[in-house]
């Protein structure tokens, strides 16, 4: 089901994943009909939440824009498998940016959202549309890190029921209580096979979540065409990156 908000002109939809799960997703028109960017916010974060919605209206500017709720997130269906079959969110919402005419379609994640865009670019099927750009923004290299408070938290949220609770109750957010099983690819693993697509790491040398060595590592592990933003000052993901930021992310996109 589709509605308009012509107030904005913008469109939300109900899409659904590959494997069933509703995604509440919303496009807003840019300047541009033939580029779109498809936007992966992070952990207990959604498509409507004001740090996404800064990030979208700076990114309209350039492109049109596709925001989603993860899967146990928002409106979404489905549990949260924190960075695993969230792949099948992404490409939903990709395959909604092609029927809307968008030729080239860029993806953008945010710290969980960043390794899921890493992780659908290097594990897409062939049948699958291939993104004109990719970048993570405060995305993290490898599974399992515990070397920050903020971390240690996070795993406390994911790991425990008590934690799972309060993920459901006070984040609104869904976690499976299963685990991974088996564990996926990490996104150092899939970096290498997002080439020939560009692909662009940014990352704050104040992260609180994870510190510049994951992007050092992803970076690493990629192949070209690739580049590394280390920013100075910056914090974490979409509720830190500055709106100078983001339209040099966007500028980035479009000259690719």
């Amino acid at each position: 089901m589709t509605t308009l908000d012509l107030s904005r002109g913008s469109t939300t939809a109900t899409r659904y994943a590959a494997d069933g799960t509703p995604i509440d997703a919303c496009h807003d028109p840019g300047p541009s009909t033939r580029l779109a960017i498809v936007v992966a916010h992070g952990f207990t974060g959604s498509w409507r939440r004001p740090a996404v919605r800064r990030v979208v209206a700076a990114l309209r500017e350039h492109a049109g824009v596709v925001s989603f709720d993860f899967r146990g997130h928002g409106r979404s269906g489905g549990l949260s498998t924190v960075g695993d079959r969230e792949i099948l969110d992404v490409a939903a919402a990709v395959a909604w940016a092609a029927e809307l005419g968008y030729e080239r379609i860029a993806t953008v994640g945010f710290s969980m959202g960043a390794s899921v865009v890493v992780r659908h670019a290097g594990l897409r099927t062939a049948d699958e549309p291939v993104p004109a750009a990719v970048v993570a923004v405060s995305g993290p290299a490898r599974w399992y890190y515990r070397g920050t408070r903020a971390m240690r938290r996070a795993h406390w949220v994911i790991e425990h029921p008590v934690g799972r609770l309060v993920g459901r109750v006070a984040l609104r957010t869904r976690i499976a209580a299963d685990g991974w099983k088996p564990v996926p690819e990490a996104p150092h693993e899939v970096a290498a096979r997002i080439a020939p697509v560009p692909f662009l790491v940014v990352h704050g040398d104040a992260d609180h979540y994870f510190p510049v060595e994951h992007a050092e590592q992803l970076y690493a592990a990629a192949a070209e065409p690739k580049e590394l933003w280390v920013e100075p000052g910056f914090g974490h993901a979409e509720n830190a990156a500055s709106p100078e930021l983001l339209h040099r992310i966007a500028a980035w996109i479009a000259t690719r």
